[in-house]
């Protein structure tokens, strides 16, 4: 028991570390973006004293090492600034009827309707790649298995984008069953709210099913050639309660790793499914940041992208190491 603590003290300390160095690249890379907010905000005819005071409002004109400790610090502490647009003009040039809107709550709703496609997306994905793995096993190399393969691969092959549009072409235009834009807004029932959020979740599903399927497949196949394996069939057992109650819980580690690199990727991976559907989340928020400039969102946003994928493959870490008991009494 003391050594599996040991290991995830471990994994959680490297994950920290990690996501300390991912920050310093995600300020060094939003501050290297080309052009300038003030600038921006005040069009082609702004005086070089208005862009300086607003830069220095915005606190823009410290120096690099300074905003980023600065940015660090508050982030450690929860607070992850101000928005840079959603802030009214007054504020910038001192006016005491401005207000701030700080970037925690901006994001707070988008990222809620982030989280909630993905859980959509997980509960569609996980069943059907688990099972289409299963069965690609148990029928290995048959019409089924070879069919099954070709269309994950052509679906994971094949652009987010791609999928998309072709999914509103057919549910949506020449068989209008899903709407094809997700006009989500607060106070919607929970029905709606699915109904909108249907289209991108399969586009998502087209997208991360072919890589659980084929781990599955392959780590089930993997251990069919096992004694033990051997053993359950000379007692007679049929093949799917072998692969079912013998194999599956033995290749549950590789299986909960590509499990979870997939939930990470529903998560920072949604921006261009976002933004075809105009799904009003978090990588919508991103892209919208990035075109004005605004340096706090797109810092929060990228912190956030970061952190859930960190934290999903610790996650995926640990509870490898608990299903598994030579992971567990490492030699």
């Amino acid at each position: 028991m003391q050594s599996v603590i040991r290991i995830i003290l471990q994994r959680l300390a490297l994950g920290f570390l990690t996501l300390f160095v991912v920050s310093i690249v995600i300020f060094t890379a939003v501050n290297m973006l080309p052009g300038d907010f003030a600038q921006a905000i005040l069009g082609q005819g702004a005086t070089p004293e208005a862009v300086e005071s607003i830069r220095r409002d915005l606190g823009l004109d410290q120096p690099p090492i300074t905003r980023y400790f600065q940015w660090l610090g508050g982030a450690l502490q929860g607070d992850l600034g101000n928005s840079f647009a959603q802030a009214n003009f007054a504020s910038f040039v001192g006016a005491d009827s401005g207000v701030r809107t700080t970037v925690a709550q901006q994001i707070a709703p988008r990222f809620a309707n982030t989280m909630f496609l993905a859980a959509v997306t997980a509960c569609i994905a996980v069943p059907v790649s688990l099972t289409l793995g299963i069965l690609a096993a148990l029928f290995r190399n048959s019409v089924f298995d070879r069919a099954t393969n070709v269309t994950t691969l052509t679906s994971i092959s094949s652009p987010e984008f791609f999928l998309a549009y072709v999914l509103i072409l057919f549910l949506a235009v020449l068989n209008p069953v899903l709407p094809s834009l997700s006009n989500i807004f607060e106070g919607m029932s929970f029905g709606d709210r699915l109904e909108k959020t249907l289209l991108p979740a399969l586009t998502l599903t087209l997208v991360v099913t072919a890589h659980m399927m084929r781990m599955t497949r392959a780590a089930i196949i993997n251990l069919l050639a096992s004694p033990y394996i051997e053993m359950a069939r000379l007692k007679g057992m049929s093949p799917m309660r072998v692969i079912v109650k013998h194999a599956l819980p033995n290749a549950l580690a590789p299986i909960i790793n590509v499990i979870a690199l997939n939930l990470a990727y529903l998560i920072t991976g949604v921006v261009v499914v976002e933004v075809v559907f105009v799904y009003p989340g978090i990588g919508q928020l991103f892209v919208d940041s990035v075109k004005i400039r605004d340096i706090p969102v797109v810092q929060a946003c990228c912190l956030i992208f970061a952190a859930a994928y960190i934290l999903l493959n610790l996650l995926a870490d640990i509870l490898s190491i608990l299903s598994n008991p030579r992971l567990r009494h490492p030699k």
